[in-house]
């Protein structure tokens, strides 16, 4: 299944049959070093990396598109060999769900620099806006400056620092839609 069509990449979900490219991926100290609650730590083996991949199933079986957790994948690639991962998920807090969407990005170290982060996160901000959601978030780490770039790029308004947040503390941004964003 195919969520989305930009010229340079395709979104998709994440299939055991990606494993070794999320592992190439989220092995990688300088990717994980970035992402969710302490203590990041990054994927050891291809097993483990099959067990994120479904677990990262199980957090969105009962969303729908364009929620979720996206592989993304160079159209020249054909289809294949995903460089990262483009999401859209709701967010919880300490006192459990909230009405907020976060959208974040992770790309393989060798792919960063070349947009693919922005083409997909603006890609994945009008299927949201399309589908009625009003606002999304994204959550940096504070020195985390490569995201910041994006999400300023995306049109994201800095709202300061936070740790309301996976039990850490983060810069947020956060970008109004409108249908058409």
């Amino acid at each position: 299944m195919e969520l989305l069509r930009t010229s340079r990449l395709v979104l998709r979900p994440w299939t055991g049959d990606d494993v070794p490219a999320f592992f190439d991926i989220y092995c990688r100290d300088e990717v994980v070093r970035w992402l969710g609650p302490q203590p990041r730590r990054a994927v050891a083996t291809p097993e483990e990396a099959l067990e994120w991949i479904r677990r990262g199933h199980e957090r969105q079986a009962d969303l729908g598109p364009p929620l979720g957790l996206w592989a993304i994948v160079p159209i020249e690639r054909g289809g294949r060999d995903p460089i990262g991962t483009v999401l859209l998920m709701p967010l919880a807090d300490a006192d459990g769900p909230t009405d907020e969407v976060e959208i974040g990005w992770h790309l393989h170290p060798e792919m960063q620099g070349r947009g693919y982060a922005t083409e997909a996160a603006r890609a994945l901000l009008a299927s949201a806006a399309a589908a009625g959601i009003d606002a999304v978030l994204a959550l940096t780490d504070l020195d985390n400056e490569p995201s910041q770039r994006v999400a300023a790029r995306l049109g994201m308004e800095a709202e300061g620092v936070t740790n309301r947040w996976f039990g850490i503390t983060t810069r947020q941004y956060r970008r109004v839609l409108a249908p058409g964003a």
